[in-house]
């Protein structure tokens, strides 16, 4: 059964017991809501709740934990000489679902029977020698053990499934059932349903929190497994990067010195371009600009912050790049040796973080109370002394929230860099140079075919942790500058 299907009958069952269990509760009360302790609705929506609430439940941990066991099992069928001659697990676990795939393709579309399809293990010896070894799903050579794991897979995938779907019935028609049964004169159906709301905001309210727990953990774990691996003080000390996919990484250099310098190096440029424009702007919006400016100006400074970041990419590549060739280039000064340069990405991302300083700085200086300024200019101050002595100094502590913002998302920023700035490793000051950062390094590192399990692979987690604590590192410092000057405005 399709999961669409399965979920409109979960909400048909808490549909019909809506109203059975209003109905119920009503006859029970001799069709007088006044002898109800709750109103009928509370009723109707309790046994709506008891029958998606478990069931959904139920759902969503039979969803994540069907792949772990399916998976564990198919692995457990598979020979160690598979992965030894070359191919990774995932590699080999990528294989048997296609190829688990391409079997559930042809049923749907009709070129083989369900009974044909399952006898594909047994007659595997039969087919190869008739397809000469070529796979029927991948267009590739596929072994007799790919091909046996990916008949278990499917058998897996399709008994889990059904088990699923009558397990997640059962306990919708069960917590339906057990509400209707509750659906009484005096039974207190306003205060569970309240308190079911209650949890539900609860559990919307930890979503958050769970997903940071997690994230974490992953790459906690991952970068414990890499530091067994590479040596951590090679890591962070060292001068080189230079990762090699052969021997499973034994020849590797994997030094973050050279991406933590252009990550910072591209972020302090944009900075540079976002932090004065877009202080400045909100200087002029929040205190010299008219409304029906003010109304026209603000919405297309924000306009920037809609602009999907590989539109700001091609900017950078098509053309700020070949501008600073001909400004700065061979046939000028001789600085740039091509487009794709330090300079390039920290301009363009200055100019997509202009809206982050703008808007939220904007919004924090007309917040600072009236009296403020009223007062200033009691005492004889003018509108440019007012704002450099009284109005900053009491915003400074959202403007540096604000600018906050701004530099984790250009530390954050992956595309523009690498499409302008390139994808060189390398420790200089020049900004003409091409340089790359360790978002984009995450991302190569992760694309391709390298063994999950070696260190070219398990680098991207210690590099976002290195990353992710960085932030942290940031936030702190910034909360510390926010009370501090917080204290001395209230």
């Amino acid at each position: 059964m399709p999961l669409t299907w399965l979920v409109l009958i979960i909400f048909t069952i808490a549909a019909a017991g809506f109203v059975m269990g209003r109905k119920r509760a009503l006859q029970n009360a001799g069709g007088d809501r006044r002898e109800l302790h709750s109103l009928p609705v509370y009723y109707g929506s309790n046994v709506a709740m008891w029958a998606i609430v478990p069931a959904v439940a139920v759902l969503i941990v039979w969803m994540l934990v069907q792949p772990f066991f399916v998976n564990s099992r198919v692995l457990a069928t598979l020979p160690d000489t598979i992965v030894s001659e070359g191919s990774s697990i995932g590699l080999v676990m990528s294989d048997v679902r296609r190829v688990a795939e391409g079997l559930d393709i042809a049923v749907v579309q009709g070129v083989m029977s369900r009974d044909e399809a399952a006898s594909i293990s047994a007659e595997i010896s039969d087919i190869r020698e008739s397809l000469g070894e070529v796979g029927v799903a991948v267009g590739s050579k596929v072994s007799t053990e790919v091909m046996k794991g990916a008949q278990l897979y499917r058998t897996l995938n399709a008994v889990g499934s059904m088990m699923m779907n009558v397990v997640v019935l059962l306990f919708a028609f069960g917590g339906a059932g057990y509400a209707y049964s509750k659906s009484t004169a005096d039974f207190r159906a306003r205060n569970m349903v309240e308190r079911g709301v209650l949890a539900m905001l609860i559990a919307a309210a930890s979503i958050a929190i769970l997903t940071t727990i997690g994230i974490l953990f992953a790459l906690l774990f991952n970068t414990i497994e890499f530091f067994k691996l590479y040596p951590a003080a090679d890591f962070f000390f060292g001068t080189r990067w230079a990762p090699s996919f052969s021997g499973r990484g034994g020849a590797s250099d994997l030094g973050v010195l050279p991406l933590l310098w252009g990550t910072f190096y591209i972020s302090f440029i944009a900075l540079l371009v976002a932090v004065p424009i877009g202080l400045f702007s909100a200087i002029y919006l929040s205190e010299y600009a008219g409304p029906k400016v003010r109304g026209i100006v603000k919405p297309l400074i924000e306009i920037l912050a809609g602009i999907p970041t590989i539109v700001y990419g091609l900017f950078a590549l098509l053309t700020v790049g070949p501008l600073l060739m001909r400004m700065f280039g061979k046939d000028t000064f001789g600085w740039m040796q091509g487009g794709t340069a330090v300079i390039t990405a920290g301009l363009v991302m200055g100019i997509m973080l202009i809206p982050f300083v703008s808007s939220l700085s904007d919004d924090i200086i007309n917040a600072v109370p009236q009296a403020l300024r009223d007062g200033s200019y009691g005492l004889g101050a003018t509108k440019s002394e007012t704002i450099r002595q009284v109005i900053l100094p009491a915003a400074l502590p959202g403007i540096v929230g604000a600018i906050l913002l701004a530099a984790s998302r250009a530390i954050g920023e992956t595309m523009i860099v690498v499409l302008g700035a390139g994808a060189a490793a390398r420790l200089s000051m020049n900004p003409f140079d091409a340089m790359t950062t360790i978002t984009a390094k995450i991302v190569s590192q992760l694309t391709g075919d390298a063994d999950f399990v070696s260190p070219e692979a398990l680098v991207a987690f210690a590099l976002g942790m290195t990353l992710f604590v960085l932030t942290l590192g940031l936030n702190v410092f910034a909360l510390f500058i926010v009370r501090k000057y917080r204290e001395q405005y209230d």
